[in-house]
């Protein structure tokens, strides 16, 4: 068995200790672990057999392990899983920090799909494993048996276009691996969308596989047409006695420490407040659960995961569209032996739960969608439009009909009534993917609320060329939920965000947070008050002073004990004449003159970005004089890129550096950590 970290030299006359080597069996456990003993040699990769006169596998094995933020690299996992058992593969489909990585040199066939968020990050649920991948004492020939190849999820817009793909191949060739095709870099902004590049990849992909490991003889390729066996089996059930403890969401009475999305603490929501204005276009909420002996713990920079719930009028449309009695209990069957069930699905379970709290029907279909769908179909003018949809070649058509408009997975299924009223419920879980939890920055610190969890949220509605609005599925949920009317629990736990705070008194921080970007500096801010931390520059930027300025009195009462400096940028508000304006400035109900900002002519709206030039000189001697950290969060549209140009600017003026200089400089104090983001699309 081949070792993966270089073994310490010793450098003593005397004889050499056997090497005993020890590895967790799973990342983040601490059982289950993997000791490879003497005489395990690696075999260099310069001796390795080329790839195509290895011998052939007695069983081909393919592992398809994906990393994904928003279930987009997940579904083309699954979508790599369904066309290799097509094939005849025995294929696993496993997200990455689930695959206890240590095994990954066993495994002779490996697909890796990932997406590439924020600003060159990880999708969450691959994090561990970069991290191991990425130990500077991994040998270099660590997998030099495994044959890879990897699927990139970007947006060619944003500058670190498809990042972690990149990384993660070179890496993978740096500890031995060999490639069996170029990495493949799949495009949002392509006119077919990602599978523009996945497409024609995945045909050389399956080339190049069966050329290793053909279709044994007498088999064959088992054609598209066909439905494969579903994942699980529906074993309805006689009446349950009432309802299941889960499916109640009753407090638990001894909570686990801490609470994790297999078991999360159903939190009482205390108070649900619209914090933007009355006129304001959008409805913004500062919500307050009591995590009161719960077991949940966190600092600033954390952030809560709340699945969501359909409302009740989406389930029953949805029941009635498939001939579904919501009230029937089943239990869940998987056909594969050691296969999981989804974590927070009760057995038995009733249809109405299984489609409230867990298939995500208010989400836009993806092409798997109506694969699935056109193979179900029994309508003969159904299925020709749902195979269109599914084709290479009917992509434009379906980004018209669904992915432009935002039609949702019920409305599809609504147009298409009479494959709807033939799904069998097997397919279920198939046909539509899990409701997602929504991950939302923390917006308090339990120094100064020792028993309390805020958020800050933002209800998302907007409209498009369907009659009937869009809705965030989550926000919206939440937005509807009144405590004042009886009690609400909520769902949620915690975990590490992507803002990791200094804890050295003396560090100073400066904060960028337009927007409810501005939810885990408040967080910082009272946490690190509550320490005495008084070195906090905090840039914030909204619409207007009077609609959307959230903790507006909170800010001014840290400014006036000297806590804090508050830098504000009102990007409706146009230079000269002003609104109503704030402390420190000429007055409630005044009108003031500001000072034209640099880089922001008159007429122009003024951002962040604009501000943060403006304080060149204090933000130069606290990064490059007092040791400051710098913190960005937000939308991950503009605002980073603007941001860091913005610093660049700063780094030459301030500092007198070259322009090769100043993006040096902010490379360091990204790779040292003192240069963090957290954004979202």
């Amino acid at each position: 068995m081949p070792r993966w970290t270089q073994p310490q030299r010793v450098t003593s006359g005397r004889r050499r200790k056997p090497e005993v080597r020890v590895f967790p069996g799973r990342l983040g456990s601490r059982g289950n672990l993997w000791v490879v003993l003497p005489g395990a040699g690696v075999p260099s990769r310069r001796h390795a057999a080329p790839l195509h006169h290895r011998h052939p596998m007695p069983s081909p094995r393919l592992l398809v392990l994906f990393g994904s933020q928003t279930g987009t690299a997940e579904d083309v996992a699954e979508r790599l899983g369904r066309e290799a058992r097509r094939r005849r593969l025995d294929c696993r489909v496993q997200a990455l920090d689930s695959y206890p990585v240590v095994n990954l040199i066993n495994e002779p066939l490996v697909v890796f799909v990932c997406a590439t968020t924020g600003q060159g990050d990880p999708p969450d649920n691959m994090k561990s494993f970069w991290r191991f991948l990425f130990r500077k004492n991994l040998l270099p020939a660590s997998l030099c048996q495994v044959a890879f190849a990897v699927v990139g999820l970007g947006d060619s817009s944003y500058a670190k276009f498809n990042f972690v793909a990149k990384k993660l191949h070179r890496r993978l060739l740096q500890l031995g691996g060999t490639a069996l095709l170029p990495v493949c870099l799949g495009d949002d902004q392509h006119e077919l969308g990602p599978d523009g590049a996945i497409d024609p990849w995945l045909h050389s992909l399956w080339e190049k596989v069966l050329g290793l490991h053909p279709v044994p003889p007498g088999l064959g390729v088992i054609p598209p047409g066909v439905p494969l066996p579903s994942k699980f089996t529906l074993q309805f059930v006689q009446e349950a006695s009432g309802p299941c403890l889960s499916e109640q969401h009753a407090a638990q009475a001894d909570p686990p420490s801490p609470p994790s999305e297999r078991r999360p603490f159903l939190a009482p929501m205390v108070t649900n407040q619209r914090v933007t204005g009355p006129s304001h276009f959008q409805d913004v909420r500062l919500i307050e659960f009591d995590i009161s002996d719960s077991g949940i713990s966190f600092v600033a920079g954390d952030v809560v995961l709340i699945p969501p719930e359909n409302t009740a009028l989406h389930v029953q449309l949805f029941c009635q569209a498939l001939g579904l009695d919501p009230d029937q209990h089943f239990t869940l069957q998987p056909r594969e032996p050691g296969a999981a069930r989804p974590a927070r699905l009760p057995q038995p379970c009733s249809v109405r739960h299984l489609v409230a709290r867990h298939l995500d029907i208010a989400g836009v279909p993806r092409r798997s969608f109506f694969e699935l769908l056109a193979c179900l179909s029994p309508h003969a003018l159904e299925r020709e439009k749902l195979l269109e949809f599914s084709s290479a070649a009917g992509q434009e058509a379906l980004h018209q009909y669904c992915s432009r408009p935002r039609r949702t997975a019920l409305e599809v299924l609504c147009d298409f009534p009479h494959t709807a009223a033939a799904i069998p419920p097997d397919y279920l879980l198939d046909l539509i993917p899990p409701i997602r939890p929504r991950a939302f920055s923390i917006a308090s610190s339990l120094l100064a609320h020792p028993t309390r969890l805020q958020v800050l949220v933002a209800v998302v509605q907007y409209q498009t060329r369907l009659k009937e609005p869009r809705r965030g599925l989550c926000s919206s949920w939440l937005a509807s939920l009144d405590p004042g009317q009886g009690p609400v629990r909520v769902p949620l736990w915690v975990r590490p965000g992507a803002l990791s705070f200094p804890q050295e008194p003396s560090t100073p921080v400066i904060m960028v947070g337009p927007g409810t970007g501005v939810a885990p500096f408040r967080a910082a801010v009272q946490e690190r008050v509550a320490r005495g931390q008084t070195g906090n520059l905090l840039f914030f930027g909204c619409r207007w002073r009077d609609q959307d300025f959230y903790w507006e009195a909170e800010w001014r009462e840290l400014e006036k004990r000297g806590c804090l400096t508050l830098v504000t940028a009102f990007s409706r508000e146009q230079v000269g004449v002003r609104r109503a304006g704030g402390a420190g400035r000429a007055g409630r109900g005044g009108v003031l003159t500001l000072p034209p900002v640099s880089g922001a002519p008159q007429e122009r709206k003024v951002y962040v970005q604009h501000r943060l030039r403006e304080r060149g000189p204090l933000v130069w001697e606290l990064l490059d004089h007092q040791g400051a950290c710098f913190f960005l969060a937000g939308n991950a549209k503009d605002m980073p890129a603007a941001v860091s140009e913005a610093l660049v600017s700063v780094f030459r003026e301030e500092g007198g550096l070259s322009d090769p200089e100043a993006a040096a400089y902010l490379a360091q104090l990204q790779r040292t950590l003192r240069f963090q983001t957290e954004t979202w699309a």
